[in-house]
C-alpha cells in the first residue's frame, strides 16, 4: 500500500489538506484485490521455492556434508521463511482493510447472481433449442429408415 508525498521534497508544508490526504491515503477495494491475488501468487511462488530446496537437500546419511553448503542451503532456507512470513501478514492487512472497506454494503443473495431458467428470454431460447433437437432426432429416424432399406435391397440382390 502507499502513502502519500509527505511535506519535503519539493512540496510547500500544508500541499495537501485534510480531505485530500486522507482520500489519497483511501485505496481502492479492486486495487486491494490485485494486490491480494499478487501477493497471493508471490506466497505460491516462494512455497514452490522452499520445497523446490528441501527436495535438493540431502539427508546426512553419515555422508561427509559441507558445513559452508549446509550453512548456505539453511540460510536460503530462513530468508524464504522469513519473506513467506512478511508476505501472510501483508495478505492479512489487505484482507482486512478489503473487509473494512466492504463493511457497509449490503450482501447480495446469491440467489439472486443465479441467472433462472423461468426467465422469459431463456422460456423462448429453450423452445427452439428443443424444437431444433426434435427436428435433428426426426431427421436421423428418417436416415436410419432409408439406411435399413438400402441395406435389404443390397442384401436381396446378392
Amino acid at each position: 500500500m502507499s502513502t502519500p508525498p509527505l511535506a519535503g521534497a519539493g512540496m510547500p508544508p500544508g500541499a495537501f489538506s485534510g480531505t485530500q490526504a486522507q482520500a489519497a491515503r483511501e485505496v481502492n477495494t479492486a486495487s486491494l484485490c490485485r494486490i491480494g491475488q499478487e501477493t497471493v501468487q508471490d506466497i505460491v511462488f516462494r512455497t514452490m521455492e522452499i520445497f523446490q530446496l528441501l527436495r535438493n537437500m540431502q539427508l546426512p546419511n553419515g555422508v561427509t556434508y559441507h558445513t559452508g553448503t549446509y550453512q548456505d542451503r539453511l540460510g536460503k532456507l530462513q530468508e524464504h521463511l522469513r519473506q513467506l512470513s512478511i508476505l501472510f501478514r501483508k495478505l492479512r492487512l489487505v484482507y482486512d482493510k478489503c473487509n473494512e472497506n466492504c463493511a457497509g454494503l449490503d450482501p447480495v443473495p446469491i440467489e439472486q447472481l443465479i441467472p433462472y431458467v423461468e426467465e422469459d428470454g431463456s422460456k423462448h431460447d429453450d423452445r427452439g433449442a428443443t424444437s431444433q433437437l426434435r427436428f435433428a432426432t426426426e431427421e436421423r429416424k428418417e436416415i436410419m429408415e432409408v439406411n435399413k432399406v438400402t441395406k435389404l435391397k443390397l442384401t436381396c440382390l446378392k
